[in-house]
């Protein structure tokens, strides 16, 4: 299996090959892993991440999988490459990580069965689908290593939908294009990091992607849009489902 990075690499995006240590570029250039400034693995035209696919998150909020997987956007600004900070605004506290396995598409892909879906996928890295929850009131339907200590520990076996299921799905009414990624869920056990935390996500043969979260400099303005709220729903799905009947109390932070 190769292993495949985006750095920067004398002051342009460069694609490099994993060698041992070292990143090596097409024309031949090294640069030591270690001390290379990564860059988001692809330019994805879109980032579509599924609900709820992992028996153990299921369980954790005692929900109930619906029949088919539901869906939703995030913007392609989001992304933040290895090594990179992760901004949580200056007034919120519950800003989640949740480990994943992300789907990358290689081929244009639209209306294929999911026993051809192999075919149109480049291959799979880690994601963290950092989640703002400060702001779930205004949700109208949507639904690791932190500090060196095991904080999420699922497998690929607990997902109701597999990889190639996601992306024949998804592929029905949406056209996919090289460089989209897929973000096929996480399992149980996502809590609100604070800044200064370094989140490391670790899967099997695909290595580790390592961020650290920063505070930012401007709060949300308070004149403008939702504001951020700690209501019961939002300290329910920041600290894990029925938090308030087994003990666990919010972050005074």
């Amino acid at each position: 299996m190769i292993e495949y990075r985006r750095i920067l690499l004398d002051g342009a995006a460069v694609q490099v090959r994993r060698e041992g240590d070292d990143l090596v570029a097409g024309d031949g250039r090294r640069v030591a892993a270690a001390e290379a400034v990564h860059l988001p693995p692809v330019v994805p035209s879109k980032i579509v991440a599924v609900h709820l696919n992992h028996h153990s998150r299921v369980a954790e909020f005692g929900a109930t999988l619906p029949p088919a997987p539901t869906y939703f956007h995030k913007p392609t600004s989001a992304l933040v490459g290895h090594g990179g900070a992760v901004v949580r605004p200056a007034n919120c506290k519950y800003l989640n990580y949740e480990g994943e396995v992300a789907i990358v598409i290689g081929r244009t892909c639209r209306g294929v069965p999911a026993a051809q879906a192999g075919e149109y996928i480049a291959g799979y890295t880690i994601g963290n689908d950092f989640g703002l929850h400060d702001f779930r009131d205004t949700d109208a339907g949507s639904m690791l290593r932190v500090n060196g200590t095991l904080a999420q520990d699922g497998s690929t076996d607990e997902m109701r939908w597999d990889m190639h299921y996601l992306v024949a799905d998804i592929a029905r009414t949406i056209t996919l294009y090289p460089g989209d990624v897929l973000l096929s869920g996480t399992p149980a056990g996502s809590r609100p990091v604070q800044p200064g935390d370094v989140v490391e996500v670790e899967v099997d043969g695909l290595g580790r992607l390592r961020n650290h979260v920063v505070a930012g400099p401007l709060p949300v303005p308070g004149d403008l849009g939702a504001q951020p709220t700690e209501s019961e729903e939002v300290r329910s799905t920041a600290l894990g489902g029925d938090w308030e009947f087994r003990g666990i109390r919010p972050p005074r932070r």
